[in-house]
């Protein structure tokens, strides 16, 4: 999507006015309405998102990342480790009428990150770090459906559809507070500041929830056990100690998340009593 600045004020003839004239401002306001519409859609659960982005735009950032990083981080060669990572992530993949044969699944080797990702472009990667914390199958496979959760629900296209919005609604707020001779290093600070705290930060904190019910539904109905994402979140409080404020953080709390997830339980291990098997992986 490409923008193109213009001058609004050579849209007429008449000098340049002091503020945006209201025909400069139906124009900026029906832009961006359009962009809203254009890219309405439903997320797994029946949230309503932005998404302006095709799927093959966001497979090809996702590949880009994928392969960067494989450049920069070592790739644990450990047989046992990749089998089973592989293993559970196949389980889900499937579950989730994925392809696992279409998927490259990479275990990366940094002992000290806690950390996993599904990107776009059909990328898992698995830090070892979370290994020590996921310390068996069914809590690796609430991290790891967390994460197809996010890709499920296309969170990515979401996440940079919401920032180029905001940006653009800050632009054309501080465009005309600059004609107002409004404009200050300060406002200008406090609205960008408010838009990533009133905006961006909450935005990302519903998708970490909802992909924790994605993952926690879909765990399930592969063969986990949903309450091992109870545990696995416990051991990451133990693991993790104090974080910033909840309203200062792209993620919930642990204690939020696990009162989400508790609040699903009943569903999930309906789920997990009808799954037809529970997946047996080799050990680490």
């Amino acid at each position: 999507m490409t923008f193109i600045m213009v001058n609004p004020w050579r849209l007429n003839d008449q000098a340049e006015p002091r503020g945006l004239s209201l025909r400069v401002r139906l124009m900026l306001a029906i832009l961006l309405v359009s962009a809203f519409l254009s890219g309405c859609s439903v997320s797994p659960t029946g949230r309503n998102q932005l998404t302006l982005y095709s799927e093959d735009t966001m497979a090809q950032q996702g590949s880009q990342s994928f392969e960067e990083m494989k450049q920069q981080l070592p790739i644990s060669q450990d047989t046992k480790i990749n089998r089973n990572v592989q293993c559970v992530a196949e389980a889900l993949l499937k579950t989730a009428e994925l392809k696992p044969v279409e998927w490259e699944i990479v275990v990366f080797d940094q002992p000290d990150t806690v950390n996993a990702f599904a990107l776009p472009g059909r990328k898992i990667g698995v830090y070892t770090g979370l290994l020590d914390v996921a310390k068996t199958d069914d809590q690796l496979a609430a991290v790891v459906g967390h994460e197809i959760g996010h890709v499920l629900a296309h969170h990515g296209n979401e996440r940079v559809s919401t920032t180029m919005i905001t940006q653009a609604g800050l632009a054309i707020l501080l465009i005309g507070l600059q004609t107002q001779d409004m404009n200050s290093p300060e406002l200008t600070a406090a609205l960008t500041g408010g838009a990533q705290i009133g905006i961006i930060l909450p935005f990302s904190r519903a998708h970490e929830s909802e992909a924790d019910t994605i993952g926690l539904l879909l765990m399930a109905r592969a063969g986990f056990d949903p309450k091992a994402s109870v545990v696995l979140w416990q051991n990451m409080s133990q693991a993790g100690g104090d974080g910033p404020p909840q309203f200062l953080s792209t993620h919930p709390s642990n204690e939020s998340r696990i009162e989400g997830l508790e609040s699903h339980m009943d569903e999930a291990m309906a789920l997990y009593r009808e799954a037809a098997h529970h997946p047996q992986c080799p050990a680490r």
